[in-house]
């Protein structure tokens, strides 16, 4: 992991002890506001592209970093699991599932977070540990079964289709694999009670939720799901 550190990108320039989220705010003031809730979700978060991708990145790393590293732990991968990263943005999280789990796998929609991605995890890649794939959740590309573990971090939110997403998850998942998902509790539509509807809808089992409050200063509480395939 030489060629790409923890911290990732170099985060935002700005005034010393400005949070993520005010810079974020400082720069939609430049850019006028007009519209610009539905571009920086759409060229920020849900597909990053351009400037607002490439920003969007540098907060993702920064300010996801903790809740990559706990959704991990969470999983409890091992060196027999083959895990899936479903949205790795900047890659925090498939580089450290990478350094417990036999393989990783990302799918992104985004060139530019794959792109994010493979800078991190440059000697994970080289050595096969890590793949990354422009996909979807809800259209992986990946075989049946195929999977021990599935991660997704503040991207449940964006999915067009969470049902149908979900589907694709429990589909590539081995029997007995394990779900955690993560996402800003601001951001969850529905909240944890209805992704927890939706999981076991699905057919997933062993269904437990909590909020969990990120370190990280500025950082809003995650709500988050672990469950397992039948």
């Amino acid at each position: 992991m030489s060629t790409a550190p923890d911290s990732g990108p170099e985060p935002l320039r700005g005034s010393p002890g400005v949070v993520p989220d005010v810079q974020w705010c400082c720069l939609c003031c430049h850019v006028g506001m007009a519209g610009l809730g539905e571009r920086l979700a759409e060229r920020g978060f849900a597909h990053p592209r351009g400037l607002f991708g490439r920003l969007g990145g540098r907060l993702m790393s920064r300010g996801n970093a903790a809740t990559e590293r706990e959704v991990v732990a969470l999983a409890e991968p091992n060196g027999r699991d083959e895990v899936l990263v479903v949205g790795p943005g900047p890659g925090v999280g498939v580089q450290t599932a990478a350094r417990c789990a036999r393989r990783v796998v990302g799918v992104d929609p985004s060139d530019l977070m794959l792109e994010a991605c493979r800078l991190r995890c440059a000697d994970q890649v080289k050595r096969g540990r890590v793949r990354l794939v422009r996909a979807t959740a809800e259209r992986t590309g990946q075989p049946d079964g195929s999977f021990d573990v599935v991660l997704s971090v503040n991207n449940v939110q964006l999915w067009p289709d969470r049902h149908e997403a979900l589907v694709e998850l429990a589909r590539v998942l081995r029997p007995g694999g394990r779900l955690v998902l993560s996402a800003h509790e601001r951001w969850l539509a529905g909240g944890l009670r209805s992704l927890h509807e939706s999981v076991v809808v699905t057919g997933f089992t062993d269904v437990s939720t909590r909020t969990w409050q990120p370190p990280s200063r500025g950082t809003p509480p995650a709500a988050q799901l672990c469950a397992r395939l039948p």
